[in-house]
């Protein structure tokens, strides 16, 4: 069955107007059709098209149910973005396939990207939320300091993964040993020139735990992904 994207269906009763071209000129779907609808926040309706107009498809409802992230845990990723912006679209989309329930894009001493515009990255992000199958879709943050990130509040595990030699490979925790699977998490992954000697000082000052992700040096990307990736399989084992 095909699946749209709608905040506001279950009052607009009506599919966004890109929505709304896609299911009826594209997918050539007409009145009396069965389609699904997320609203991002992790409700799943089931809807019957009542008008197949391209610009404004309405829609009914016949059943709604609620699709909570199957990991059980909040998951928050902060990364600085990378200098080609493909990659870290790239990262955006398989995080959110994979599951993750934020994505706060840092702005670090050694980034190299100092501008970012969102509009893109949240297109992406409801297009990778509908083809995996999911309900609910990730908040994604404007660009922001790193020093805003330390000093917010969190319940959970948090962590640092970063190359510096200021304190050896051997003396850091691997993410399998710092984390609890099933608690809250936060990892923070920085650019390509790493976080700075401060930063790093700063985030163990406030409780984050430093932390490999292996043996080999890996792009800003692969860290980010790598990191997600390792969090579920650790959750999977408890589930």
């Amino acid at each position: 069955m095909h699946r749209f994207y709608c905040p506001d269906i279950a009052s607009a009763l009506t599919l966004g107007e890109e929505d709304s071209k896609h299911c009826v000129k594209v997918l050539r779907m007409g009145e009396g059709d069965t389609i699904e609808v997320v609203d991002g926040s992790g409700m799943l309706y089931t809807c019957r098209i009542t008008m197949a107009h391209p610009k404004r498809c309405a829609i009914e409802v016949l059943q709604g149910d609620q699709q909570p992230p199957h990991w059980g845990c909040q998951i928050v990723l902060g990364i600085a973005p990378t200098k080609n912006l493909d990659r870290i679209e790239w990262l955006v989309e398989k995080a959110v396939e994979m599951g993750v329930n934020r994505i706060i894009p840092l702005r670090c001493h050694n980034s190299e990207r100092t501008v970012l515009k969102t509009e893109r990255l949240k297109k992406i992000m409801v297009a990778a939320m509908k083809q995996s199958l999911k309900a609910t879709l990730p908040q994604l943050d404007e660009l922001t300091p790193i020093e805003q990130v330390i000093a917010e509040p969190f319940e959970g595990t948090r962590c640092i993964a970063y190359c510096d030699a200021m304190l050896p490979r051997g003396q850091r925790l691997t993410l399998a040993s710092a984390y609890q699977p099933g608690r809250d998490i936060q990892v923070l992954i920085g650019p390509e020139g790493d976080f700075s000697p401060q930063e790093v000082e700063a985030a163990r000052a406030a409780g984050y735990l430093p932390v490999t992700l292996g043996e080999s040096r890996l792009r800003t990307e692969t860290a980010g992904m790598m990191a997600i990736a390792a969090i579920h399989t650790l959750c999977s084992l408890i589930n």
